[in-house]
């Protein structure tokens, strides 16, 4: 992943200019952090996957592993970031023996992770190295992970604005979710499903028990795409000709 110095510059003030670009919405950052990991977790029980490792893919201030810990009841979890001052924020706030947060250099690939996370990273990615991050990711889980890449959707005009009102999205690269899905694919994921959530503000939440049935209408403000990491099974050994 390409170095983004940029969100060193907005560690301190990530949760108030993000809070601030969601105002229309009448929801903040937690709101949205905690359904996606709600959602995620129903996921998880329709897959008969219980993880207990998470890795979090760009994740920022570390936040959201409060949810990774108290929604998905996993062990652990790695957070990994290219902005160290967002990693001390991390560390300092979340960080135990259980949560950890690393840099990418400090990290190495190694198989074992039973579940990816992403939010909202992919976007800040040049489109060139979009592949090399899939590949990355792919490394880290183990045969039979689960990937759960998660964007802004640019179909939705109410993400549109969110975005151009976020003084860290303004000059972001949207993903539409064939596009996403396709990545996945490419990078040798089976892909499980594309989700889509968050239809309604909050003056319409009354509204919001419809969601799990429109998840399939691509105008959600965000989307969700899940993979899954093959299982190779080995190849028989041929029996020696007699």
């Amino acid at each position: 992943m390409s170095a983004l110095p940029e969100f060193d510059r907005h560690a301190d003030t990530y949760d108030e200019d993000l809070n601030q670009a969601l105002s229309l919405s009448g929801e903040t950052k937690d709101y949205f952090a905690r359904e996606r990991v709600r959602w995620l977790a129903r996921c998880l029980v329709r897959q008969g996957q219980t993880p207990r490792s998470v890795l979090d893919y760009g994740c920022g201030i570390g936040d959201t592993s409060v949810f990774f810990r108290g929604l998905l009841q996993v062990q652990s979890v790695l957070g990994l970031d290219v902005s160290t001052r967002s990693l001390e924020r991390a560390r300092s706030a979340f960080g135990s023996g259980e949560c950890h947060f690393l840099t990418f250099a400090e990290y190495q690939p190694g198989e074992t992770m039973d579940l990816a996370y992403c939010n909202g990273v992919f976007h800040h990615i040049a489109p060139a190295q979009r592949d090399a991050v899939v590949a990355y990711i792919y490394r880290c889980l183990r045969p039979g992970g689960l990937f759960a890449l998660w964007e802004n959707n640019p179909w939705n005009p109410g993400t549109r604005y969110v975005m151009d009102h976020c003084v860290f999205d303004r000059d972001a690269v949207t993903i539409a979710p064939p596009e996403a899905r396709g990545l996945l694919s490419k990078g040798g994921f089976e892909v499980l499903g594309v989700d889509y959530c968050f239809f309604f503000p909050r003056f319409l939440k009354s509204l919001r028990f419809l969601e799990p049935a429109l998840s399939r209408l691509p105008l959600g403000g965000q989307y969700q795409v899940l993979g899954k990491k093959p299982i190779v099974t080995p190849t028989p050994a041929l029996s020696p000709k007699t």
